[in-house]
């Protein structure tokens, strides 16, 4: 139990004085960043999905 009790105490050092958080401003542009990314292969996907819809229906109703 006292190891587990000074696992707690050491990870709340490390993460409340040893490690160096991003700012709000780099936050959110990160987080921007990974929305649009994203987006962007939700789309990628969605017309490869598209495609290969139409091009199996081709060929099934040969």
């Amino acid at each position: 139990m006292r190891k587990f009790i000074n696992y707690l105490k050491e990870s709340y050092i490390e993460l409340t004085k040893k490690v160096t958080w991003p700012t709000w401003d780099k936050l959110q542009s990160s987080a921007l960043l990974v929305l649009v990314a994203t987006v962007i292969v939700a789309a990628a996907l969605f017309v490869i999905d598209f495609a290969f819809e139409h091009l199996m229906t081709a060929i099934y109703t040969l």
